[in-house]
């Protein structure tokens, strides 16, 4: 059984029983207390088996507790060496046993606490005669809500919400709003469970609010002349680990890829709630007690087409590869480095042929927010709305091949307070101005690079009372840097395009519960004028 509550309760009494061993000294005391060692050992084997102590724990206890019974040794080999002519003061002194004394309100604490775990494990071990599956023991239930107020204040030079037909297309058909300053309550809120399946096998579900529409945020402003919230699936997935250092998923699951410290977000390319769709493998050998290499391999649908003689689009993917070193100090200090390749298929717009508005329509994105370059893929055709047009189909201009470097330094030598440094780069190295020229029949100014640099002060994670972080960055993500549809949906309000600061703070209010905040503000790099500054102030809560 697990004692949850005092750590020291077990070693206390294994050296008391070890203890007592020792200074009984009669032959027959001897003999009984031995069989009471005996039974103590097979006790901490057998927690060892059922998973309730690891093997390093049972070592140290055993320790623990032979170096209290070759204490209390040596002390009865002292007392009888004192009193060796007093026959019968020896004679006594032999018979006697030391008890040592327990409170009462420590034995009331421990049998409650030994009363309720082993009415846990009973409920696992003989689930048929008291009526409870055998399963509940292997399902964790995980949740967690957020109520946050949002304020969008947008400068008064921002261009109107219109669509616009240039050289340099920016769509900006995702903002309604540019000039008039927003105020909103939203709310998130986060149920799943995680699977033990077996030994090697684990699996997760997971359930959120958010607009079905969006893959990039699961926040649901308040009104309850709306109705009822949406609740969708968020996360379904299997997870096998055949070796320790292999772990296999398949599914829907979170961001596989290193991308810094997710308490402060300081994620350059992907929006910290999206979902990743597919196949992923990542392996992470540990080279010695201070290095660590790590792996990530995997293809992930983007959106799914079904092609034909009349739609010439083709299935969009994702095919990415990580790469990296950790190094771990002795003190917990960590640098970790890491590079990846992430290659998108068949995202890039084709234009449509004179009289046929529909035969590569479903290279038109599914899902955008703003800031990458684009064109009308019914530019010269005799039907067919154009990309200027609310209607119209907007194809992306470049191809989507990024390399991206992540690093961070997260420094414990005032542990528990830490000092977190974070950059990130990325390039597009897919992006090509020639080729754009030839499909598109437009020459845009090449706009592919981004980068990130952060730092942060503070409890690494808040977990309980009194835990703070202070946090603040910099970012810059150019027009076609990354596909604009999964980025950051904070940062100037979604998409690419975009520079600018944030800074915020954490703050513990007790056990898994927190205060967080954070401002940014952003202005576009060279696309439409659309500057946003964003306060966001957030009670969170989990389990």
């Amino acid at each position: 059984m697990k004692i949850k509550a005092k750590n020291w309760m077990i070693p206390w009494l294994v050296a008391g029983l070890f203890s007592t061993q020792a200074q009984g000294v009669l032959a027959g005391e001897r003999e009984s207390l031995e069989e009471v060692r005996a039974t103590t050992m097979n006790l901490i084997e057998l927690l060892v088996q059922e998973g309730v102590l690891s093997k390093e724990k049972a070592d140290a206890l055993l320790k623990q507790a032979q170096a209290a019974k070759q204490k209390a040794q040596e002390e009865a080999a002292s007392v009888a060496e004192s009193t060796a002519p007093d026959a019968p003061a020896a004679a006594t002194q032999s018979k006697a046993i030391r008890v040592q004394y327990v409170p009462e309100h420590v034995k009331n604490e421990m049998r409650a606490e030994i009363e309720q775990e082993v009415m846990k494990k009973l409920n696992y071990k003989a689930g048929e005669r008291l009526g409870i599956p055998e399963w509940i023991d292997r399902v964790e239930w995980t949740g967690a809500l957020r109520l946050r107020y949002q304020e969008d204040m947008f400068n008064e030079f921002n261009t109107a919400p219109v669509f616009l037909q240039t050289n340099e297309v920016q769509n900006m058909k995702t903002v309604n709003n540019t000039t008039e300053d927003r105020d909103r309550q939203r709310i998130r809120a986060l149920f799943g469970a995680n699977l033990k399946i077996n030994e090697w096998l684990n699996g997760g579900i997971r359930f959120t609010t958010g607009m079905l529409q969006t893959p990039v945020t699961p926040n649901q402003t308040e009104g309850f002349s709306q109705g009822k919230f949406v609740f969708g699936l968020d996360r379904a997935f299997l997870e096998g680990k055949p070796y320790d250092w292999l772990t296999l998923t398949g599914g829907r699951f979170a961001n596989p890829f290193f991308t810094g410290n997710p308490t402060f977000n300081t994620d350059l390319l992907w929006d910290p709630d999206l979902a990743f769709d597919g196949f992923v493998a990542r392996a992470n050998p540990a080279i010695n007690n201070h290095w660590r290499v790590f792996s990530t391999v995997g293809a992930f649908p983007v959106e799914e087409i079904e092609s034909s003689d009349t739609n010439k689009a083709r299935d969009k993917w994702l095919y990415a590869a990580q790469g990296g070193i950790e190094w771990t100090a002795s003190n917990d200090t960590k640098v970790k480095l890491g590079v990846a390749y992430y290659d998108f298929k068949n995202v890039e717009g084709e234009r449509n042929p004179v009289n046929d508005s529909l035969k590569y329509a479903g290279t038109v994105p599914l899902w955008r927010q703003k800031g990458n370059s684009t064109f009308s893929i019914n530019d010269g055709t005799t039907n067919g709305v154009l990309c200027s047009d609310p209607n119209g189909l907007c194809g992306l201009a470049s191809k989507f091949q990024l390399i991206n470097f992540t690093g961070e330094v997260d420094l414990a030598t005032f542990d528990p307070v830490h000092v977190i440094l974070h950059g990130a780069y990325v390039q597009n190295i897919g992006f090509d101005q020639q080729e754009i020229l030839r499909r598109t029949g437009n020459l845009y100014k090449k706009e592919n690079e981004g980068y990130e640099l952060s730092l942060m002060v503070g409890n690494p994670l808040i977990k309980k009372l009194h835990d703070w972080q202070v946090f603040g960055g910099y970012r810059r993500l150019e027009r076609d840097a990354m596909i604009d549809g999964f980025t950051d949906s904070n940062f100037r309000l979604g998409g690419t395009d975009a520079k600018g600061f944030f800074v915020g703070g954490q703050y513990g209010l007790g056990k898994n519960a927190w205060l967080s905040s954070r401002y940014v503000s952003a202005d576009e790099i060279s696309g439409l004028p659309f500057s946003v500054d964003t306060f966001f102030l957030d009670f969170n809560g989990r389990f």
